[in-house]
């Protein structure tokens, strides 16, 4: 049976027409390919320049298919409009033949990016706020400067023309938002907010209209403009790390090479079903959970297991969404897929955990539960005083009322926190962390233990080749020349620690690879073996993946296996001399001085792994880190960190794979790579964006001094509400007065954020 008609008799019933059990295969296969047209988005990393936009615009252009191309510089994007045979493979060759690096990601993860429109929103009032204070300003100089009666109600006016349609406008965000807190019978930070700004224009006005000396037009302006610029900030600041985290996450483009009908087609996970078939090439990603039908090859698992050496795969073996095949093409009917798969479902394991994360509450939450109250306590004390000291003048204590309200209004509070995460962000994105929580900065300034993952996170998850000298010359030079031949991580660190030492490759021929055992060729006349160390016949060592045994004519053989780490070995079918060599996973740059720095900084350091016990107990004993356990299951990661949450620890925990999701979830705030599996980096509050592990103690460092630099804010605006509150309330500050306290108090909050950077 053909795989058209497996498809058919599991997708259509009985036909008696034998031509129609093909159509709906064939029906599928063209509805997948018409799917493939239209947009396909590239990163452009190294991007720069209006001369590059020109270059990639044009080369990407001039190929058969692609009708558009509009690159993105501020975004180093380029979309692209094309046909459904044009294949961003081809497109990331023709820039490739540029010079210039991209990456395909998915649209379809983009698009809140990219239709910003609260941003956007927020941006527009900002700017009109702005445009009406400077208008309103220059008309209340004129007032200011000496004009009466009838000039001084014209001026008076027109500023009212201007500002009441301002306040109407820009005041939206903070209006809505107060509204929503007085209908769950709540007083949330926007509602003194509101109240300020519709007490100030209400005075104004009735000022205006009796002819009185004072209107507050510009203090209602200059309060709508200073409050959106606060929120506008925290705003950019949640937004730029949403687009950054978006496009990790966008990188790892879902899709599969379905088989139907015997033809390939490229195709979103979202289309693929259980009972499929997909193709995976060596080198690719495992997209789905399923069962090899045929072929033999090699996993990675390091990121769902932890497992740092390969294992090996054949018919019949299970294999999960997420795992790595590393040698020979594998043919696998899908178990489960995108939703269903197993990185999807341990998203529930993650929820449970993210709901202790929901629960923090934030140094402005905290503020604002005992300042909203308290504003309004004294507004409305200072209204019912005055009424009552001055017999009833109504309009007297509306205006000190007014006042108390504007200078006390939360706007320095307001800007206390995000003027101090828009910098620290600033800063920690220059050093290469990108921060993904709004509260992650101040959950991170409270950690007093970090657990470490190992493998892909303290360890770059790729094998170093180590003891190269205790081998003769002439066999690591066979050694390096077939593993030329392959594309197996052993193999190609195999070959570079070659190359460093300076051992140039033996004349070997006729290399050709043996997928899920190893590579083979031919040295003077014999046959010698990369690989496995039963498929080499070296009898003497264990017979696993573990090792790679090398033998040739003249080899001297290994009279004993390596005492510790991972290997491969050279075999010679005549001679069956063998060698083993010795691997270890390569630490990350800055792993050790991290490590060093964050024990200095008197934090507890702990190493938790599922790879076995020999490369776990070397490496932490390379970095100096006392406590460590190996073999963890992801449960028990997550056990652990609850079992310190018990007992008072706040823990950073820094992990990659599947197997730490749930541990990261868990813990008081997370940090995973940029590399990281998508589950581990949804689970995250911060990304590492680059391959050095010193900016981890740098991030702790710089959260604490921006805990520090919001403290020094809530201060600051709590000393000012203490000198300029009382003259408020006897009366010494008018609504205008007010409203420049309250500005200079916000532009000093601003101020001292900047001395983050």
């Amino acid at each position: 049976m053909t795989l058209a008609d497996d498809f058919a008799n599991r997708s259509a019933p009985a036909s008696a027409c034998p031509a129609c059990v093909v159509v709906p295969a064939a029906e599928r296969i063209a509805a997948l390919r018409a799917e493939r047209s239209g947009r396909i988005v590239l990163s452009l990393p190294n991007a720069g320049g209006a001369r590059s936009i020109s270059l990639v615009e044009a080369a990407l252009q001039s190929l058969p298919g692609v009708h558009s191309a509009r690159v993105n510089l501020t975004q180093k994007r380029v979309s692209v409009e094309a046909e459904g045979h044009v294949t961003a493979a081809q497109l990331i060759a023709v820039l490739e033949g540029q010079g210039q690096e991209a990456h395909e990601l998915d649209p379809g993860l983009l698009s809140t990016t990219e239709t910003d429109r609260q941003g956007r929103e927020l941006l527009m009032r900002l700017g009109v706020a702005f445009f009406s204070m400077m208008n309103v300003m220059l008309l209340s100089v004129a007032v200011w400067s000496g004009a009466e009666d009838a000039t001084r109600d014209l001026f008076h006016w027109v500023s009212g023309a201007i500002a009441l349609p301002t306040v109407i406008f820009a005041g939206q965000p903070f209006f809505k938002s107060a509204w929503a807190s007085l209908r769950q019978g709540k007083l949330g930070m926007d509602v003194p907010i509101s109240l300020a700004l519709i007490l100030a224009s209400s005075i104004s006005v009735y000022e205006t209209a009796m002819s009185g000396h004072h209107a507050y037009f510009d203090a209602a302006v200059m309060l709508a403009f200073f409050l959106l610029l606060g929120r506008y900030l925290d705003h950019r600041t949640r937004a730029i790390a949403r687009s950054a985290a978006e496009e990790l996450a966008a990188l790892e483009v879902p899709r599969a090479i379905l088989i139907l009908d015997g033809t390939e087609i490229e195709t979103p996970i979202a289309d693929i079903h259980a009972g499929d078939t997909v193709l995976v090439r060596p080198g690719a990603r495992m997209p789905v959970d399923g069962i090899v039908l045929h072929g033999a090859s090699e996993l990675d698992r390091s990121l769902l297991t932890g497992e740092s050496l390969p294992v090996p795969a054949g018919q019949g073996t299970v294999v999960s969404a997420g795992e790595v095949n590393l040698t020979g093409p594998l043919t696998v009917q899908v178990t489960a897929a995108g939703k269903d798969s197993s990185l999807h479902r341990m998203a529930d394991l993650v929820a449970v955990a993210e709901g202790t994360k929901t629960r923090y509450t934030s140094l402005a939450d905290r503020a604002s539960r005992l300042y909203s109250p308290l504003v309004h306590i004294l507004s409305f004390s200072a209204f019912g005083y005055w009424m009552w000291a001055t017999g009833g003048d109504l309009r007297y204590a509306i205006n000190i009322s007014a006042a108390v309200l504007i200078i006390t209004c939360p706007c320095a509070l307001g800007l206390a926190v995000p003027a101090v995460i828009t910098s620290a962000s600033g800063r920690l994105f220059r050093k290469g962390l990108l921060i993904k929580h709004g509260t992650a900065l101040e959950r991170l300034a409270e950690v007093d233990t970090v657990v470490f993952d190992k493998t892909g996170t303290l360890t770059l998850g790729t094998p170093e080749l180590v003891a190269l000298t205790d081998h003769p010359t002439e066999a690591v030079a066979i050694a390096a020349a077939v593993a030329a031949g392959s594309s197996h991580p052993l193999a190609r660190a195999l070959a570079e620690g070659a190359k460093a030492a300076g051992i140039a490759p033996a004349q070997v021929t006729d290399i050709h690879e043996v997928p899920g055992q190893g590579i083979e060729g031919t040295y003077n006349g014999t046959r010698v073996r990369l690989g496995r160390a039963d498929w080499c016949g070296a009898d003497a060592l264990e017979a696993t993946a573990t090792y790679l045994s090398i033998a040739s004519p003249t080899a001297t053989p290994s009279a004993s296996p390596p005492p510790r780490g991972e290997g491969m070995g050279v075999g010679g079918s005549a001679s069956k001399q063998t060698h083993a060599f010795q691997f270890t996973d390569r630490p990350r740059p800055g792993a050790a001085e991290a490590v060093t720095r964050l024990q200095a900084a008197g934090l507890q350091v702990e190493l938790l792994s599922g790879d076995a016990e020999a490369p776990v107990r070397d490496l932490a004993q390379r970095l100096g880190i006392k406590d460590w356990q190996a073999g963890v299951l992801p449960t028990e990661k997550a056990a652990r960190i609850a079992e310190l949450s018990a007992k008072g620890r706040k823990v950073l925990m820094v992990g990659d794979g599947l197997n730490d999701t749930a541990a990261l979830a868990a813990a008081h705030v997370s940090i995973s790579p940029a590399s990281a599996l998508d589950a581990a980096r949804v689970a995250s509050d911060i990304v590492l964006l680059g391959q050095d592990m010193a900016p981890i103690a740098d991030a702790v460092r710089i959260s604490r001094q921006a805990t520090r630099r919001m403290i020094e804010n809530f201060l600051i605006s709590g000393g000012y509400n203490v000198i300029a509150v009382p003259l408020a309330l006897i009366g010494h500050a008018t609504p205008l007065a007010a409203a420049l306290a309250m500005s200079l108090s916000s532009i000093t909050v601003s101020l001292n954020a900047m001395r983050l950077k």
